[in-house]
C-alpha cells in the first residue's frame, strides 16, 4: 500500500488526483454548510427546537380541561431526613421527553418511540409540555374529571404528536435501571396509552370520582391497563443526550405502611393562572 509522503503542491505521484480530491471535499463541505446539514448545525437546530419555551394553557376556573397544554410536576420529597449523607433529597422535578440523539438529528420533529425522564429544570419547553386529549371524543374545553380516560400527548408539529404509553414489565422490555414498567412516547394511540387521574388520598378517592380535576394540585396519574401509577425513580438517575442527569420514570405504585401512595407517585398538572400573561412568573429553579 502506497502512502503519500508529499503535499499535493509537490507534484510527485498522483498529484493531480490529490488536488481534485481535496477540491471535491471542500466543495462537499460548503454545500452541506449552505444546506445546514453539518452535524453541529443540526445539533444547534435540535437544541433550539427541544428547549423552545412553551406557554401553558391558562385555567380560568381552576380546573383542567380537554385540549389544555400542561406540564407534569412532581413535588419535592416531603421527608428530607431519610436520605444518607452521600445522597441529596429529591427536589421538585418535571416530566420530560428525550429522543435518541441520532434519530432527532435526522428529522425535524420528535419521532416515537421516545424515552421519558424527570428533570429538575421546571421551565416549560417543548420537551416538558403536553396536551390532554380525550379517549371518547369529548370536545376541547370539556372539564377533565377524576376517573376519565385521556391521552397525554406531545405537542403537534415539532412535538410529533406522540402518546404516553406503558405496558407490563417483561425480561425483554422494562425500565433500564429500576426494571419496573417502562414508560415511553409512541406514535399511535391504543389501550396502552390510556391514563386517568385519581385522587391522591385513597380514603377520598371514591368520593371524588367524577369531580373536575383541579389545576396545580396533587393527584395520581394512573395507567388504566396495568393499574400502576406514574412514578419518579428517585434512586435511579440516567444521563440524557443533552448532558443532563435526570431521574428515571416508570409506571409503578409505591405504597407506604398505610397503603397510601408515596410522594414519588404524586403529580401536579401545572397550568397558568389568570394574570400570568400580564405578570409572567420567573422560574427561580
Amino acid at each position: 500500500m502506497s502512502v503519500r509522503t508529499y503535499n499535493p503542491s509537490v507534484r510527485v505521484g498522483n498529484w493531480n488526483e490529490d488536488i481534485q480530491l481535496e477540491e471535491d471535499t471542500l466543495k462537499d463541505f460548503l454545500e452541506k454548510k449552505e444546506k445546514g446539514e453539518l452535524l453541529h448545525q443540526k445539533r444547534t437546530k435540535l437544541e433550539q427546537t427541544i428547549f423552545k419555551k412553551i406557554d401553558l394553557s391558562v385555567s380560568r376556573d381552576g380546573c383542567v380541561h380537554i385540549g389544555d397544554t400542561v406540564s407534569l410536576r412532581c413535588p419535592a420529597a416531603r421527608d428530607r431526613t431519610k436520605y444518607f449523607a452521600n445522597k441529596e433529597p429529591r427536589d421538585e422535578c418535571q416530566l420530560n421527553v428525550f429522543p435518541e440523539i441520532n434519530r432527532i438529528l435526522e428529522s425535524k420533529q420528535l419521532e416515537g418511540p421516545c424515552h421519558v425522564s424527570s428533570s429538575k429544570d421546571c421551565t416549560s419547553s417543548l420537551r416538558s409540555s403536553f396536551v390532554i386529549k380525550s379517549c371518547d371524543e369529548k370536545l376541547n374545553g370539556h372539564p377533565l374529571r377524576y376517573g376519565d380516560l385521556f391521552y397525554l400527548c406531545t405537542l403537534g408539529a415539532e412535538g410529533g404528536d406522540l402518546y404516553l404509553s406503558s405496558d407490563h414489565a417483561t425480561i425483554q422490555k422494562s425500565a433500564r435501571r429500576s426494571r419496573h414498567q417502562e414508560v415511553s412516547f409512541v406514535k399511535d394511540p391504543s389501550f396502552l396509552t390510556q391514563w386517568r387521574i385519581l385522587h391522591y388520598n385513597p380514603q377520598l378517592r371514591m368520593e371524588y370520582e367524577g369531580c373536575p380535576v383541579p389545576a396545580n394540585a396533587i393527584a395520581l396519574v394512573n395507567h388504566k391497563y396495568t393499574n400502576q401509577d406514574l412514578a419518579v425513580e428517585e434512586d435511579f438517575v440516567i444521563r440524557t443526550p443533552f448532558g443532563t442527569r435526570e431521574y428515571e420514570i416508570s409506571c409503578h405504585t409505591y405504597l407506604d405502611s398505610h397503603r397510601a401512595e408515596k410522594d414519588v407517585n404524586h403529580w401536579m398538572l401545572m397550568m397558568g393562572v389568570p394574570g400570568d400573561e400580564v405578570y409572567p412568573v420567573v422560574n427561580k429553579s
